[in-house]
């Protein structure tokens, strides 16, 4: 028997209103900043967890924010000269907190150390985190330090998650995705569930994959038998239902008479299909599925049976039915009605779900199943536990490849083209060497549990025989990738790494515009505005005498409306200058030597990129304040607002105390109110 494939459509999609009232963004508070983790005694970091009034600076306006603005800020941002069309000089707290856009500005500046500007007096420290705090709040109204974890919208997989799931779940090794349009990001990633849509030739897609992978499974014997005959320990929500689980309507309503084998053997078929498919579409869907639910799937069973096409024709659509629902293509996590509370706590299966998604880019496994029907991954050191047991699990790997190759931006490697004149040697070998590189960097970093400094500083790399003769390292042969020093050769972290050196220049020159702008976005988390509209890029034309690069964007940066954003980019990408377009290191550009000096915009200088990673590295806080917006970002599938700066800051100041190790961050940041809890009543938040 074939049913038409619109009924299993129909029945998969039926739901599709049910949890469309999900659709929804978010945010969450803000209200800490990080401090001297000197200052700081040792803790626990698997159960302590940062106090937003304990760490939060006391700053009042009149005893902290007015003296600094007289002190520093007054003389260009009065009344009279407003440089930037900022005015700074207020008469009193009211007037200030009337201006919320302002201090939004003013965080953002004084955070990275653009103000005040080079050649001014600079804060201390404390000085600057009194300012950032009282700003922080200023720019939200959230003067009461309660937090808004924020609303996510409901989200579908995207195409490597889709795979990965259904190679957990069915336990084939097609990948059905490939074949699926591509998916949107937004802020460089495509969990990003506002722009993760569903498009007519998608949905012919989802049906046709769910078709060809239960027709995969059911061509492999031992797939076949385990998902139509689950081992007990398959029966993941037992403790929910209680033990024995309850019997299909079905089978109950059957009447057996004795010696009727034909009979019995009828219900023993609808009897093992309903507890298979309970099994299969607990796992699928996520959490419990109900009676209900497991009764609709059960028809495909039933009528198939009925007509004597057997139980595995029935079996088949059922599963199909599954593999088209909302329940297993997006990620679904339904409100109760809007209450006295704003927010809720997730439940332990949306918690798990959050979680394996975050770290696997799958389905959660039968460790985490276990525990959200227990109830147990609320408490704090078995989510510990649980984050340290995934990160060192191999399907942690998917972070290197889907959060890594966005964050970093190598994923752009396999569309970089070079000029085959210019760059003879650049081939899909170096290509491919160059990307594994950074994905093997990152997944050591993540798996041996490293500190995330060492992403910026670590004088470590993983190189083949291709990319180590590209590097000039002698010593390496054959193409299977090993660890070897860097130490002596001006390379460390992924700043010197050929995939990001590479994904940041042109066909066939450096861009130090582009690789300025990367570390603006992706080290320090501060990136430039837009170009504003007309101003034209490089072309040649209008450039005189200029010889060099250098000369060339000095010439650029000379006019008006570009000078305040290349001062800050231009600098930072020259430091890279000793590495060129594919990440082979020069002396000289051409006929030129290469000039990789630069001036940062808190007045420190540097020359070469071994200096231009030392004065990074004074700072760690950007750079790991930065790596915690991105991940958080990832995790959540949304983009970040002014009121998850309190959250971003407690993560970022948790990995500092303990010794910025990837696994303490991780487990900071799947602690945080925005990982755990979202906001039931709808409305936006700043």
């Amino acid at each position: 028997m074939r049913l038409p494939r619109a009924l299993v459509l129909g029945v998969g999609l039926t739901t599709l209103g049910l949890v469309g009232a999900a659709l929804v963004r978010v945010s969450n508070p803000l209200d800490a900043v990080i401090d001297d983790p000197a200052a700081r005694p040792p803790y626990d970091p698997d159960v302590d967890s940062d106090d937003p009034e304990a760490d939060l600076p006391r700053a009042a306006f009149a005893t902290h924010v007015a003296p600094f603005l007289a002190r520093y800020c007054v003389s260009c941002h009065s009344v009279e000269w407003a440089e930037g069309g900022v005015v700074l000089a207020f008469l009193d707290e009211v007037a200030a907190v009337a201006v919320p856009a302002t201090w939004e500005k003013v965080s953002a500046a004084v955070r990275s150390g653009r103000m005040p500007p080079p050649g001014r007096p600079r804060p201390e420290p404390t000085e600057a985190d009194a300012l950032i705090a009282w700003s922080d709040r200023a720019a939200t109204g959230n003067w009461s330090g309660r937090g808004d974890p924020g609303r996510v919208t409901l989200r579908r997989l995207n195409r490597s998650e889709y795979d990965n799931t259904i190679r957990d779940l069915v336990g084939v090794t097609v990948r059905p995705a490939a074949d699926f349009p591509a998916d949107d990001t937004g802020d460089g990633f495509d969990t990003n569930a506002d722009v993760l849509s569903v498009s007519p030739i998608l949905v012919e897609k989802y049906l046709a994959a769910a078709e060809a992978v239960v027709g995969e499974a059911a061509n492999n014997a031992d797939v076949w038998r385990r998902l139509t005959n689950p081992p007990a320990e398959d029966f993941v929500p037992f403790v929910l239902r209680g033990s024995p689980p309850q019997r299909a309507d079905a089978v109950k309503g059957q009447r057996v008479e004795l010696g009727d084998d034909a009979a019995v053997a009828r219900a023993a078929e609808i009897d093992r299909a309903y507890y298979a498919l309970q099994a299969f579409a607990d796992r699928a869907f996520r959490r419990p599925v109900t009676h209900a639910e497991v009764g609709r799937l059960m028809r495909f069973v039933e009528t198939s049976l009925a007509n004597g096409d057997g139980f595995d024709a029935g079996f088949k659509l059922a599963v199909t039915a599954v593999l088209v629902s909302p329940h297993f293509l997006f990620r679904v996590e339904l409100d109760p009605p809007a209450g006295p509370d704003a927010d809720r706590r997730l439940t332990g299966f949306e918690l798990a779900t959050r979680l394996s998604y975050f770290l696997w880019s799958s389905m959660p496994d039968e460790a985490l199943y276990r525990l959200a029907a227990g109830g147990k991954l609320g408490d704090a050191r078995t989510l510990a536990g649980q984050v340290r047991r995934m990160l060192r699990d191999p399907k942690s790997r998917a972070l290197a490849g889907n959060f890594a190759g966005q964050w970093l931006q190598t994923r752009a490697l396999t569309e970089a083209t070079r000029d085959p004149v210019h760059f003879p040697g650049f081939d899909a070998d170096l290509r491919r060497a160059m990307q594994q590189e950074t994905e093997l960097f990152f997944d050591h970093v993540v798996r041996e549990d490293a500190p995330v400094l060492d992403l910026l500083t670590g004088e470590y790399t993983f190189v083949n025989d291709r990319l180590a003769r590209h590097y000039s390292l002698r010593g390496v042969s054959g193409s299977q990738f090993r660890r070897v020093s860097l130490a002596g050769t001006g390379r460390a972290g992924v700043l010197t790494h050929a995939s990001v050196l590479t994904v940041t220049s042109g066909p066939t020159r450096t861009s130090p515009v582009k690789r300025g702008k990367w570390v603006l976005e992706n080290v320090l988390g501060t990136p430039p505005p837009a170009a504003p509209p007309g101003v034209d890029g490089l072309t040649g034309s209008g450039l005189g005498r200029a010889t060099t690069l250098r000369e060339q964007l000095d010439r650029h940066r000379s006019r008006a409306e570009c000078t305040g954003c290349h001062a800050r980019i231009d600098p930072i990408g020259f430091g890279l200058e000793n590495f060129d377009a594919i990440g082979a290191w020069r002396d000289h550009d051409g006929n030129a030597p290469v000039d990789a000096t630069g001036l940062l915009p808190d007045g420190r200088t540097f020359r070469g990129p071994a200096e231009l990673r030392a004065v990074l590295a004074e700072k760690p806080a950007a750079f790991v304040r930065c790596l915690v917006e991105k991940l958080l970002t990832y995790a959540l599938g949304r983009s970040l607002r002014a009121a998850d700066r309190a959250a971003v800051d407690r993560i970022t100041r948790h990995a500092i105390r303990s010794e910025f190790k990837f696994s303490s961050l991780v487990v900071a940041l799947v602690r945080s109110d925005p990982f755990q809890k979202r906001r039931v009543t709808e409305g936006s938040a700043p």
